[in-house]
């Protein structure tokens, strides 16, 4: 991937010598602050412009003086929706996200060197592919937003069956949550249903089991307080009782992403320490 720091606006690159070539966009900050690259990783049938820019999330970003790496999941937004699914495995989206981050400037953290390292914000998947991510590299990850997040793994128990059906001859899904992801996921501009299922397939190959590995950095969890998922912050919080937990009043899974007060908290959570 080719890298390059241009203010005020997205410089666009694909990571080389991966399947699918993954869209990353970065941001330059307004004034930069002492602190490290700030991650950001999208829910299931979104993308860098719907859940991250539309949202304000990246201008609020950079004018708290931060400089933000974003991507395109597989299937998703720019990035390339490739017929195998092992590129959609959560494990091949990790080591990916790993070498976007060595690419786009972040470095192991370093003591006494505030801007190394880097900090994560992810919504819905994004949330449980950040909880892994922050898990599985401690030497690089210093602090983990989880937004939306769910101790339980909806696409793991994604009705794929029904969902092929309805794409196929519009057989009605009989699963309430498989139903709404699908209707989520046509309802998104530019979807590839196709590319979406495989992703689901791949996840279903690997559920996630939030026990498995835990993140021991320090970590926000965010949700909508009427987000059918908020019971599952929980399980969350009971792996982790450290974890500083907003949930934001009147808000649900889909509208959370772009609630002021889930910004704030996370860019003040994110400028400690």
């Amino acid at each position: 991937m080719t890298t390059g720091r241009h203010a005020g606006a997205a410089v666009h690159h694909t990571v080389e010598g991966t399947d699918p070539g993954l869209n990353v966009q970065t941001y330059e900050p307004e004034h930069p602050a002492a602190l490290p690259p700030v991650l950001l990783i999208h829910g299931f049938a979104s993308s860098i412009a719907l859940n991250w820019e539309q949202s304000g999330w990246i201008s609020a970003l950079r004018e708290a003086g931060r400089y933000v790496i974003a991507v395109d999941l597989p299937g998703h937004g720019l990035s390339s929706a490739p017929e195998d699914v092992d590129s959609y495995s959560p494990s091949r989206i990790r080591a990916d996200l790993l070498q976007i981050a060595s690419d786009a400037g972040a470095r192991p953290i370093e003591p006494g060197h505030p801007d190394s390292g880097l900090d994560v914000v992810g919504y819905s998947l994004g949330s449980r592919l950040a909880w892994e991510f922050g898990a599985t590299q401690p030497a690089i990850v210093r602090r983990l937003v989880l937004g939306g997040p769910s101790s339980r793994d909806p696409l793991a128990e994604f009705d794929l069956v029904a969902a092929q059906r309805f794409l196929a001859d519009g057989t009605p899904i009989e699963d309430a949550s498989t139903a709404g992801l699908v209707t989520m996921a046509q309802a998104s501009p530019g979807s590839d249903m196709y590319a979406l299922l495989s992703l689901v397939e791949a996840v279903k190959e690997e559920p996630f089991d939030a026990a498995e590995a835990v993140p021991k950095q320090p970590l926000l969890i965010v949700a909508g307080e009427k987000d059918e998922r908020v019971e599952g912050l929980e399980g969350l919080h009971g792996l982790v009782p450290s974890a500083k937990v907003v949930v934001i009043p009147g808000r649900n899974h889909v509208n959370a992403v772009t609630a002021r007060a889930f910004k704030q908290a996370a860019i003040e959570f994110l400028g400690e320490g």
